[in-house]
């Protein structure tokens, strides 16, 4: 079996080497004229000043975290070695999302470029930075949960067992570290971006009525930066910790389940192997994202995913019904149908996004055509939008729930169904490195586009950046989809690993963890439904402030900097970075800590109590980050169909209300939205490594 552990390692560092290839190849294409790397420079330099800063900050909350998980009790899943891995866990997240913000920040300028001779060559370096991202996360990832099996849990324990329950649990200080950068990358990196992103449209478009990405802003560079710290990075870290999550709940859910059945190290190995082979598949999937022209693009991306998903089907096949051999009364069959439902339901979760924030579709048009009666309208409409859109991904995660349970359900096994929905979860993580290479993309076009205005390039150089921006803006939703539905499997995978060693601590069956009939748990239910809200309010609150301090200082310089508005002056684009920058840091603090503390607090009066809070909020959570995800995907896309022509076009009373309605999405589906499906899976992490505690 250890053969299984060797073979993942492999294609975690075949992950890894593809995106040093990538890399490679991304950095010796033409970077442009020396204005083109002067401005990219700009945006290259703020970028990794925020996030070094970011991480200074973190370091000091890993130590501390890391020093008290090491002084805990080691017999029960802390101590040193729970220590190590979370630390490592950490580091490695950090590093995903500097890599991949690096490789943003200097392909956005070589796509703009490219952009110059022809579409086709700006979407290949485009995607080629995304893939950059997704293979660094998924390589990164899969080999250090290899890395802290074969060291913890691969060795026999003091009863001849090998990848028991317990030993599991020092690996899963490895997902916990992942899960707290994660957090802190989303909320930082959102507040940052839509910082700046809000003060640079309000002042900018609505107030002086120029361009979007006009030089002349002095917030554009700041929004650039936080395309990349906030959509790259964050997405990168949100991604990480997902699939890191999902193989490690499915690992121990395995072993927990299946602990006296022979050959139950199958069931540990399992999701390693189809996470492994996703990469692979992947990677494949790579070689069909080519498009011919402009109304391709997005047929293409989507090819390129499909062909992956496929490949990674067949994989997991030869996987359950050849590779491994299972305990008595699992079928590999089975298994295989619980894989390929999370993967499938992936993919129609993207679909019902694309629908409701893509250009072409029904919502987007009627959303853009209630900008004539104003802002009010575009903004109710929005919401509108945002709530209805919540009802289809639910009911197919649902729908994922159900099958993957029943499917794989025995009689007489607590825990083979749960086992189903958690192998789903790392079924449709398992091309991770497509799709968020996909989902990676497009702040590198909106970054390209971003550079043609600044440098002031021909039009069609502007017209072919636009072109796979717009596709990259419903990519980016998808992607959050995505991530939404993928966080919604893997946190009732870990919810279902607390509840199932809870039970076991305290001499339950599981289920009467949750019995709606004991008060602790009604109060844990209620506390846990609130704190989606207050983590949406502080987070909104935080965009809010930053960006109110924006304006003014864009405000200013219009106003005191000469020659500004004619283009002799030089706007302070370094001060705009610093006021987001400093503004982020501040203030995603207190929800990154409530995040932490708020199961640490309900565990430590009760575990009953701490199992209805992780329901309470996993159910809260997942509707309300699909709302905001989607409602704020809806209003941008209403208004870059405006841009394209539509209703007025660019410069209108129409377009002024879109830009509106787009500064309430802007942190709706950059910041508070995508920052909720992490708050739910950290939260239950948190729950399951400091279990020890509670009971």
């Amino acid at each position: 079996m250890d053969s299984s552990l060797y073979l993942a390692a492999a294609c975690a560092a075949v992950a890894i080497v593809f995106a040093l290839v990538k890399f490679s190849a991304i950095i010796k294409k033409d970077a442009g004229d020396s204005t083109m790397q002067d401005i990219a420079r700009q945006v290259q330099e703020g970028a990794a000043a925020f996030l070094k800063t970011e991480y200074k900050w973190l370091a000091v909350f890993v130590v501390i975290v890391g020093g008290l998980i090491a002084l805990s009790d080691a017999e029960n899943g802390l101590g040193g070695k729970t220590a190590i891995a979370f630390v490592a866990g950490a580091c490695a997240s950090g590093i995903a999302g500097y890599f991949g913000m690096h490789t943003a920040t200097r392909a956005a300028v070589r796509t703009t470029q490219a952009a110059r001779a022809s579409l086709t060559e700006a979407l290949g370096v485009a995607f080629s930075s995304g893939i950059v991202m997704g293979m660094s996360v998924v390589g990164l990832a899969l080999m250090g949960v290899v890395g802290f099996t074969l060291m913890y849990a691969a060795p026999e324990n003091a009863d001849g067992v090998r990848f028991s329950a317990d030993s599991l649990n020092h690996v899963l200080g490895f997902s916990f570290g992942a899960s707290s950068i994660a957090l802190f990358s989303r909320v930082g990196g959102g507040i940052f971006t839509k910082a700046a992103d809000v003060g640079a449209d309000l002042v900018g478009k609505v107030e002086a009525g120029i361009p979007e990405d006009d030089p002349r802003n002095p917030g554009t560079i700041a929004d650039n930066v936080g395309d990349n710290v906030g959509d790259v990075a964050g997405m990168g870290a949100d991604l990480f910790e997902s699939y890191v999550g999902s193989i490690i709940a499915t690992m121990i859910l395995g072993s927990f389940a299946f602990a006296d059945k022979e050959n139950m190290s199958s069931l540990v190995l399992l999701p390693l192997g189809v996470a492994a082979l996703g990469i692979l598949a992947s990677i494949i999937g790579t070689y069909f994202v080519k498009a011919k022209d402009e109304a391709h693009i997005s047929s293409a991306l989507h090819f390129g995913v499909t062909v992956a998903s496929i490949a990674a089907i067949v994989g997991s096949a030869v996987l359950c019904m050849v590779v491994f051999t299972f305990p008595e009364g699992v079928e590999g069959w089975r298994l295989l149908v619980a894989i390929a439902s999370g993967t499938i339901i992936g993919i129609l979760i993207g679909k019902v996004t694309e629908y409701y924030t893509g250009s072409d579709g029904k919502p987007v048009k009627n959303i853009a055509a209630q900008s004539e009666t104003g802002a009010a309208t575009n903004i109710i409409h929005g919401l509108a939008t945002g709530m209805e859109s919540v009802a289809a991904p639910v009911l197919l995660i649902a729908l994922a729930i159900f099958v993957s349970y029943n499917v794989c359900q025995i009689e007489g096994v607590d825990g083979s169904g749960v086992y189903g929905v958690a192998i789903a979860a790392v079924g449709m993580l398992s091309t991770l490195g497509i799709t968020l290479g996909v989902d990676a993309y497009g702040p590198v076009a909106d970054n390209a586009g971003g550079l043609a205005e600044m440098a002031k390039l021909p039009k069609e150089v502007r017209e072919r950046t636009d072109a796979l921006d717009a596709v990259g803006n419903t990519t980016a939703a998808i992607g959050k989809g995505f991530a939404i539905g993928s966080a919604a499997l893997t946190a009732l995978a870990l919810f279902s690993a607390y509840c199932s060693r809870a039970g076991k601590e305290l001499d339950l069956e599981g289920s009467l963890l949750l019995d709606i009939n004991n008060h602790k748990v009604m109060i844990g239910l209620l506390l846990g439904g609130i704190l989606p809200f207050l983590f949406s309010a502080l987070t909104m609150r935080a965009v809010g402030n930053a960006a109110s301090e924006m304006v003014n200082e864009i405000r200013r310089q219009f106003r005191e900097i000469p020659g500004i508005m004619d283009g002799t002056g030089k706007p302070d684009a370094a001060r705009c970075i610093k006021i987001s920058t400093d503004g982020s840091l501040k203030q995603m603090i207190l929800p990154g800590l409530i995040a932490i503390i708020a199961p640490i607090a309900v565990g430590m009066w009760s575990p009953y109590a701490l199992g209805g809070m992780l329901a309470g909020a996993l159910v809260c959570g997942i509707m309300m980050a699909i709302f905001m995800a989607n409602a704020g995907g809806a209003w941008d896309n209403a208004k870059k169909l405006i841009e394209s022509g539509a209703h007025g076009g660019k410069g209108s009373d129409y377009h002024a209300a879109a830009v509106v309605g787009d500064t309430v999405g802007d942190p709706f589906k950059d910041t508070s939205g995508p920052s909720l499906n992490i708050l739910i899976k950290l939260m239950t992490v948190v729950a399951v490594v400091f279990l020890p505690w509670f009971v």
